[in-house]
């Protein structure tokens, strides 16, 4: 039976080997798939020291911790600590190998999803594979990195104004000084391609030829890497709600705000088709003026909604809930009705304090560590030298896409930390060779969009896609199990068959008493895992 909501896995920020020793120089020249990242064939792990996890979880959840090098061009040098945790099959004469997960981020932590996955996965899927999590370097239990940063430094989602904009350059420059004052000598080596090197590692620890690969998100772009660099050792992977590599990452923040446009006017659409529910307006233009309307009066005078004062640019940051218009319709009928001082209507009165304030933005009550913060710059800066330096660059393309798209453009492309931040140790990866991997995407995704999971498929010669037409939400395999993609994720896991062709199913909306009024996780950064993506 699949876990209804394994994907929280997938909602804030993060990151997914006596042991065989990784092929030589000569081994990997000979290697016919392509050569492997020559950066670790030096380094071989000794096999991990399995034990419970702990006493409250079941004794088939196992831990260990591997020493895998801080920089893979220096394998005897300095260390970091590498917790993974594995569930085995249940039925050892079915078993194929292993399958590492990871629930994206960057900065998520994937060491309890073994424990998830083993009650999600079909039956013919769990008995082929030992479920292997991990925290990706620099996350939670793997020598975690900080910045120091504080709730405020956290936040990145700034809204261009050219009064404010000197603030938020300092601000910029502030979270790149401090994460290079606290972790310096550690950021460098935070990135996907040593994530990606981590993960060959576990495979040579583990004694495997190959691994299979069930990424989310982020994790996406972490497998594809993996291809890349070790085309002979991937074996089935599963990419799903996929990153477009050849937008990283600046690029990524910026399909939010041109996505958002057509997910805005479909939201119109179905909004001004239930007036009589919510009370927005019965054409899609009234709609839109409607919000537009309630932006601009919450930006003059926030409004009282909840416990917590609202303005336009919160309002505006709960974009991702407008790709799926039975959340954001109650939410913006509810606010409006309070900023009007009457009550909301019969279905738009019931938001949850808490998943209000995560769709604000807000993120918990508490305090929290910085742990997400510190790794999602770190793997956003360290991997590509794309991003711009020039602060005017940002404040022009602030301006321009203000204007282009105005539900997000600002906040895509204004100033971030990146444009402060040390060169990149290593260039960004190419996609180069072919991949035969399946990627998974619903139409309806707001973190990564449906032209994004298009990227990565056109990235990977070779790949299959599987589209759910009418899918909503971010992440699918597991986290629905009404999608129709499932039965041929299900196949290509048990068989290792791609699908002859792309595949393009229809998944219904699922009906409204079972929406809920805002999602289950924040928006921004994208919760269950403590990043972006």
């Amino acid at each position: 039976m699949r876990m209804k909501r394994f994907a929280p896995l997938l909602a804030t920020a993060g990151l997914l080997a006596g042991a065989l020793p990784l092929l030589t120089a000569g081994q990997a020249a000979a290697d016919p798939a392509g050569p492997a990242d020559p950066a670790v064939q030096e380094y071989g792990p000794p096999k991990p020291a399995w034990h419970r996890c702990s006493a409250e979880q079941p004794a088939s959840y196992e831990c260990a911790t591997l020493k895998v090098p801080l920089d893979y061009h220096k394998p005897r040098g300095r260390t970091l600590d590498l917790a993974i945790s594995r569930m085995k099959s249940p039925d050892p004469a079915k078993r194929r190998g292993v399958l590492l997960m990871n629930p994206g981020g960057p900065g998520g932590p994937g060491l309890d999803l073994p424990l998830m996955a083993d009650g999600a996965l079909p039956r013919q899927v769990r008995e082929q594979y030992d479920l292997i999590g991990f925290d990706p370097r620099g996350v939670g239990a793997s020598s975690p990195i900080s910045c120091g940063l504080t709730d405020a430094e956290k936040e990145f989602q700034r809204a261009y104004r050219p009064e404010t904009y000197a603030s938020d350059v300092a601000w910029a420059r502030t979270v790149a000084d401090k994460c290079r004052e606290k972790s310096g000598d550690v950021l460098p080596y935070i990135t996907t391609r040593n994530t990606a090197r981590d993960m060959d590692a576990i495979r040579s620890a583990l004694g495997e030829r190959k691994i299979s690969y069930l990424g989310y998100s982020y994790g996406t772009y972490l497998g594809a890497v993996y291809t890349q660099l070790f085309p002979s050792r991937t074996d089935r992977f599963v990419l799903d709600s996929a990153v477009d590599p050849q937008r990283i990452w600046r690029g990524m923040m910026q399909v939010w705000a041109t996505e958002a446009e057509p997910a805005f006017a479909r939201w119109t659409r179905w909004t001004a088709e239930r007036d009589a529910d919510y009370r927005l307006g019965a054409t899609p233009e009234a709609v839109s003026a409607t919000f537009w309307d309630l932006v601009a009066r919450a930006d003059r005078d926030p409004v009282e909604f909840q416990g917590q004062k609202v303005t336009g640019d919160d309002i505006r940051r709960a974009r991702p809930l407008f790709f799926t218009p039975a959340q954001a319709a109650p939410f913006i009928s509810a606010l409006k009705a309070a900023a009007d001082g009457r009550p909301a209507p019969h279905g738009a009165e019931a938001v949850d304090p808490a998943r209000l304030r995560a769709a604000l933005g807000g993120g918990a009550a508490e305090p929290s560590s910085d742990n997400a913060a510190a790794v999602v710059w770190s793997v956003l800066c360290g991997d590509t030298d794309a991003w711009p330096r020039d602060p005017e660059r940002y404040r022009r393309d602030a301006e321009r896409d203000k204007a282009r798209y105005p539900l997000y453009g600002d906040m895509a492309s204004t100033i971030k930390p990146c444009a402060f931040w040390p060169r990149p140790a290593e260039a960004a990866t190419p996609m180069r060779l072919p991949a035969g991997v399946l990627t998974v995407q619903n139409e309806w995704d707001s973190q990564t969009p449906l032209v994004s999971g298009q990227g990565m498929h056109q990235a990977l010669r070779g790949s299959r896609m599987v589209t759910a037409l009418g899918g909503e939400g971010h992440t699918v395999y597991l986290s629905d199990p009404r999608s129709c993609v499932n039965a041929t994720v299900d196949s290509y896991l048990t068989t290792g068959r791609l699908p002859a062709r792309d595949v393009t199913c229809t998944t219904a909306p699922a009906p409204a008493q079972q929406r809920q009024a805002l999602p289950e996780r924040a928006p921004l950064p994208f919760p269950a895992a403590p990043g972006l993506f």
